[in-house]
């Protein structure tokens, strides 16, 4: 079966729970589908790649504020059951600090948001035979989002749908297979193609950059 066939009964040309651009609009809405993230003949992932089942160690100082709300994240991350996408490493990647901020645990009415955009990550990543995906940045509260260099002031990752992902290849293919598979219905929204990452967000309008 030809991938355009096999998207096309997915049934996802037509997704359109983020059909706004405008950033407030985003709150109220979750994904009304689920991304079909294998197939019978997808090559296996690598054994080991599949969600820890223990939470990872996290600095203490972003703990005090997020321990709580932490472990039942990462309990709803690995739910997901996804092979190539780790959630402890997912978790880690909002326990960063910058310019004196932390960054913080999204609120919990969006985090279906994110498990739609990483079912997403994870759909690319089974295409392109990649047993591993990192998660470079995913949720930012906008004070962090605020101190990211080159960060967007709307920023899509303040709504928790969107992320920024490292295959072991170059990010100019990454980013040209996750052009191709959304303009053949995987998803809407947009994508960008940096030099060493590329960012995947689904906010329901297709843009390039």
């Amino acid at each position: 079966m030809s991938r355009r066939s096999l998207l096309s009964g997915v049934g996802m040309a037509g997704l359109g729970w983020l059909g706004s651009s405008v950033l407030g609009s985003a709150s109220s809405l979750t994904p009304k589908v689920s991304v079909v993230t294998s197939r019978g003949n997808a090559a296996p992932a690598a054994q080991g790649q599949a969600s820890s089942l223990s939470m990872p160690d996290l600095p203490e100082e972003w703990l005090v504020g997020n321990g709580r709300q932490a472990g039942e994240y990462f309990r709803y991350l690995s739910a997901l059951k996804l092979k190539r996408v780790d959630a402890a490493q997912v978790l880690e990647a909002h326990a960063k600090e910058k310019g004196g901020v932390w960054n913080s645990i999204p609120p919990k009415t969006s985090w279906r948001r994110m498990g739609y955009t990483l079912r997403v990550a994870e759909r690319i990543a089974q295409e392109m035979n990649v047993s591993e995906v990192e998660i470079i940045s995913a949720f930012r509260s906008p004070d962090y989002n605020a101190r990211c260099r080159g960060a967007r002031t709307h920023s899509w990752h303040q709504q928790n749908i969107a992320v920024d992902v490292k295959f072991p290849m170059r990010a100019s293919k990454v980013t040209a297979m996750a052009r191709q598979l959304r303009d053949e219905g995987l998803f809407r929204g947009g994508v960008g193609g940096y030099w060493n990452f590329t960012h995947i967000d689904a906010r329901g309008q297709n843009i390039n950059w």
